[in-house]
Parts: C-alpha cells; structure tokens; sequence
C-alpha cells in the first residue's frame, strides 16, 4: 500500500484553547507497532479537558488529542506480522501502549495500571489525525457488525459505561440510578445496564435528555431542574432506595447526591472526573457505617473489557447516540460539550 508523506490533524495550540487543523507528517512506524488510517474518533470529556487547558497535555503529544479512534490497519511493523495485516480493522485506545512485564501487565486484568503505559492524546499523539500508531499488542480488532464510527466512542465512553456497570455490583433486576444519564458516558450506560437486566433510573435536565434517556430504555426520569427533592424521588421509586449509584457527570451536586440515592449495602461508581479537584466522591461517616455503602472508581477498561464492551454493540445491544462532525467541527463540538449541549456522544470523521 502505498501511503502518503502528509496528513491532517487537529493540532491544539499552545497559547490557546483551540485545535487548528494543519498539515503535518505521517507519523512512523516502529517496532512492534502498526499504522493505522482513523476514519472516526469520539470526543471524549478528557479530550475536551486538554484542549480547554483543564488539564496538561505533555509535550510529547505533539499536541494531537484523541482517544477513541476506529479504522484500518495499512503498515504492520516486521515484528508483529504474525498478529496484524493491511486491511484489518482497528481500534485505538486511551491506554496505547503497556510494558507486558509488570505486576499490573502480568496479573490477567489490571494492566491499566502499568506504571509505562503511554496514552493517546496524552503522551503519545492521538486519534484526531488521519494516520497513527499503536502498539500491535494492545490495539483492538473491531468485529464485524459495528460501523467505525459507532466502534470509535466505545473505545473508551464504552467501555468505561461498561465496567461502570460492571463495578455497581447491580444484579439482574436490581436498580441502578444514572446521573448524567443523557451524556456521552451516560446514554452508554443506560444501555449497557439494560443488557445486564438491571432496572435504570435516569437523571438528567430538559426535555430532549428525558427523550433520549427513556427511548434507550430508562424506566423512569428525574429531571434534576424540576425535582426539589430528587432522594425522595428514587426512594417513592424503589422504596429503599437504589443498589447502584453510577457518577457519570462530573458536578459536585452529582457526586453530593449519589450516597443519598442508595439503600443500605449501596454502591457508588465515581466516573466522572471533575476539574475541580475539591469535589470528592464520599459521603459523610456516618452515612457510610450506618448503611455500609461502597465508594468505588473506575477508569476506561482493560483489553478484554473493550472486546466484551465492542461485542454488545455489534450483537445490537448497544448504539452510541452520534453527532457527527468533522475535524473541522471539532472545536464547535469541545464548545458544546463544556455547555452539556451534546446528547449522546460527539463523533468526527478523520480520513477522507
């Protein structure tokens, strides 16, 4: 295949909180990895982070965010030949490389705490360019049944909805409430729940969220701007209150509430993950001994949690809720995403 010199990508500018897109060199291939043309990237509220300077990206990102990138393998290095071939389907992820010797990389299912993992759009540049690589070891093959556009978001939204759920210790016909219901993590969640058989609540504001949320299958809406009284609300709802509490928004009024939510024995999941590093996802003492309720984190998902996230959707369980755009709608899109203006999740085609 013969492959181009030039690329574009969205690159963040130093003094501003903007992307511009500009011409820049395909990057190269090196041992072990393989190169990958990204025809669809999610924007995830990480990416939005760095491009608005809520959070540093390092140097050695050249710039070029991007997390969630879903196309085509065109150049496998010679190492790696045995596990990838031009024309493949691929998906990149936040974790983009791991060192596979370490405690974390060894144990079978913790390696995303692989303490030299390197990160798209963080520390290595990202998807939200038409050509980048990965680690053949650690990229993931797309299966048949999901369109790269649909494939991209779940490479980490995805995901992280699902072991989110996963993480609840919800069982089949249990309740679980989901804050943020209607963003780009919640609306995942909601269906990503729903396969599991758990019973979804769904909080979130207006009208076009109340929509979105009940169409995937919420069994009821709380409309936090309307609802004075949102824990009573859950408790006429479940009686006892909720099993599960998943944090996708990132308010401190979310993470507040979700103690509140739950019956005695109660999980909360912190997702989302505030700017403000003041709000903290607990409740007071007392509440915690008195109903024994878990506090617990998650982040993104491990390389077989991809594949088990990837296999709901292309088995029609699960469709991210998508407004497209290109890399030239990209800063609109981070705006928007700030302001909670964007249901579902945000996508951007990368390749022509």
């Amino acid at each position: 295949m013969t492959l181009p010199k030039h690329q574009q990508a969205a690159v963040k500018q130093s003094q501003e909180p903007k992307c511009e897109v500009t011409t820049i060199d395909v990057p190269q291939l090196g041992p072990g990895q393989i190169l990958c043309k990204i025809n669809y990237s999610g924007i995830c509220g990480t990416d939005k982070a760095f491009i608005l300077d809520e959070f540093e990206m390092k140097e050695t990102a050249k710039g070029i965010s991007g997390h969630e990138g879903a196309g085509t393998v065109v150049a496998v290095a010679e190492d790696v030949k045995d596990l990838w071939k031009e024309g493949d389907r691929v998906g990149v992820k936040w974790v983009n490389s791991i060192c596979q010797r370490c405690e974390f990389c060894t144990n079978g299912q913790d390696e995303l705490h692989c303490p030299k993992q390197r990160n798209s759009g963080y520390s290595v540049p990202g998807t939200f360019q038409e050509y980048c690589v990965t680690d053949a070891r650690y990229a993931t093959r797309i299966p048949n049944g999901i369109k790269d556009e649909e494939a991209g978001p779940i490479m980490c939204g995805g995901v992280t909805a699902y072991v989110a759920c996963k993480r609840s210790q919800v069982r089949p016909g249990q309740w679980i409430v989901l804050p943020g219901a209607g963003g780009g993590l919640g609306h995942l969640a909601i269906q990503y729940a729903k396969a599991m058989g758990m019973c979804v609540i769904a909080i979130d504001g207006g009208a076009e969220k109340q929509k979105l949320c009940l169409e995937l299958g919420a069994e009821h809406f709380i409309d936090f701007t309307m609802t004075k009284d949102i824990p009573a609300e859950i408790m006429h709802i479940t009686r006892y209150g909720a099993h599960g509490a998943v944090v996708t928004a990132s308010s401190r009024e979310g993470y507040a509430t979700a103690p509140t939510l739950l019956r005695p024995g109660g999980t909360v999941v912190a997702v989302g993950i505030p700017t403000d590093m003041t709000i903290v996802a607990g409740a007071p003492p007392a509440l915690l001994c008195m109903k024994r309720l878990n506090i617990v984190g998650t982040v993104t998902g491990t390389l077989k949690d991809v594949d088990e996230a990837l296999d709901f959707a292309a088995r029609g369980l699960v469709r991210p809720v998508l407004t497209h755009g290109t890399l030239h709608d990209l800063n609109d899109h981070i705006a928007k995403l700030k302001d909670g203006k964007i249901a579902g999740r945000a996508v951007v085609k990368i390749a022509a």
